[in-house]
């Protein structure tokens, strides 16, 4: 097992700009990558709030107990531009949300997304690290990645932060993949218990990102319902399935094994990214779903096949929900030990 130090060393064994360890020599090239980085702690929210720095600490104990660190490469930290930020979000929600950070607000003026003093600083550092992972990955250093980022993001607009999110994360990533590297498609999968409102709007219309999300419903945000499929040149490129509470593996496993499953072989994706929420776990408090440790083993397995059969194998898994601590604690370890076992 390894230890809090051994995860902190391995944290900064690597100085520099350099985006993963060990470029130099392709002996050392790793199948996985992991984004994971102390600076993802000091996303501050307020006491009380769900999205607190302890799930820093919670994923940190999952990577701990794994064993797996020797086995992983390190994806670096760095600031994402506002050029990059901007490939999503409109310059002047960016502005907005800069004022409403540095004016010490606790909430962002376009929402309900608390905010803390560092949490600009978190934020830039969450979307580079993702287009880190992005490059990792695409260029060949690292077959996927898991990138366990603060705060969230499926639920950010362009021109909205909502629902716990400041910058759209894995929204993004997926138009850096296409501007940076020139990929025609990606795929977007998204397991949250909520739907991923920021990543369905802004890709809705686009036709080169398709995006498939199991959530309940009804629950916030109050969107994704199954007759939301796309429109113009985005027409059947969103696919929903909106579940009761009480669902669990019959559904949200059976619905990424046929019904995301047929969807890439029609769409053929050069890139599979994953929004990787565990509040759909059984027993985390803002969801009523039922997937157990298994069920997340399960639908990671599926998402590398599809990756394997579509897109040489490259997938990009970003952090999303999860509030209990025991239980994302519990649901990454599994899920980083899937993606590592390929």
């Amino acid at each position: 097992m390894e230890t809090r130090r051994d995860v902190m060393k391995w944290l900064c064994a690597v100085p520099g700009t350099m985006m993963i360890a060990n470029q130099a020599d392709a002996r050392d090239r790793k199948p996985t990558a992991l984004l994971l980085d102390a600076v993802y702690r000091k996303h501050d929210p307020g006491n009380g709030h769900p999205e607190q720095p302890a799930r820093y600490d919670a994923v940190t104990r999952a990577i701990e107990g794994s064993g797996l660190l020797p086995k992983l490469q390190r994806v670096e930290v760095r600031v994402a531009s506002d050029d990059e930020i901007a490939l999503v979000h409109g310059r002047e929600y960016i502005a907005t949300v800069k004022r409403d950070i540095a004016a010490g607000a606790h909430e962002l003026s376009t929402g309900d997304t608390n905010i803390g003093r560092e949490s600009l600083e978190v934020a830039v550092r969450a979307v580079g690290g993702v287009l880190n992972a992005v490059d990792a990955v695409v260029g060949g250093k690292a077959a996927k990645a898991f990138c366990a980022v603060r705060p969230p993001g499926h639920h950010a607009r362009p021109d909205q932060g909502m629902g716990f999110c400041i910058f759209n994360n894995i929204a993004i990533a997926a138009r850096y993949a296409q501007r940076r590297h020139g990929l025609a498609k990606v795929m977007i999968a998204d397991w949250d218990v909520h739907h991923g409102n920021g990543t369905q709007d802004t890709f809705y219309r686009d036709g080169s990102v398709f995006f498939m999300s199991t959530h309940q419903s009804p629950w916030y945000p109050g969107t994704g319902a199954a007759e939301e499929t796309g429109a113009g040149k985005g027409q059947g490129c969103t696919l929903n399935f909106p579940f009761p509470a009480g669902a669990g593996r019959g559904e949200i496993v059976g619905a990424f094994r046929e019904n995301l499953r047929r969807a890439a072989d029609a769409f053929k994706p050069d890139l599979v990214m994953l929004s990787a929420g565990f509040d759909s776990r059984e027993g985390d408090p803002l969801g009523r779903f039922k997937l157990s440790d298994v069920d997340f083993v399960d639908l990671t397995k599926i998402m590398l096949e599809i990756a394997g059969t579509h897109a040489n194998g490259r997938l990009v898994s970003v952090l999303e929900g999860g509030y209990s601590l025991s239980g994302l604690e519990s649901a990454v370890g599994v899920h980083l030990q899937a993606l590592a076992a390929v």
